[in-house]
């Protein structure tokens, strides 16, 4: 799967609580990232089902990490929102060749090179690394 504008903005979401360390309602997390609060709600939803965000209902409700920083990756995040992630659609399971040359395809092997290399180094990176 690509990164998609939602895993950019679950990016956002995520750095977000980091920064503010404490627990944030909807509408501040939207004010604070420039996401549409229908939008950032969706997200959160996702997030909080990832376990990388614990929601809070009533008067003092609101968002916050359910980890530290530092144990929270981009590819966590961008695995939350989008699945995993792969350069070309010929990597995923539900993908059929229209070549019938799924798994032997020389391309394929040097997709699969990349995509590991890109999915290595999004988890070289944590949240706390960007505070």
């Amino acid at each position: 799967m690509n990164i998609t504008l939602e895993s950019d903005y679950a990016v956002r979401i995520v750095g977000c609580l980091c920064e503010a360390g404490k627990r944030l309602d909807a509408n501040s997390i939207s004010d604070r990232t420039a996401v549409s609060l229908r939008f950032s709600l969706k997200i959160l939803r996702k997030l909080v089902a990832a376990g990388i965000v614990v929601s809070f209902k009533g008067t003092q409700g609101g968002y916050e990490l359910a980890r530290k920083p530092q144990d929270i990756t981009l590819k966590d995040v961008i695995e939350a929102i989008d699945g995993k992630y792969a350069i070309s659609k010929c990597l995923t399971d539900s993908y059929e060749c229209s070549r019938g040359m799924s798994g032997k395809c020389g391309y394929q092997k040097v997709f699969i090179e990349i995509s590991q290399m890109v999915n290595a180094k999004l988890e070289e990176y944590s949240f706390d690394k960007f505070m």
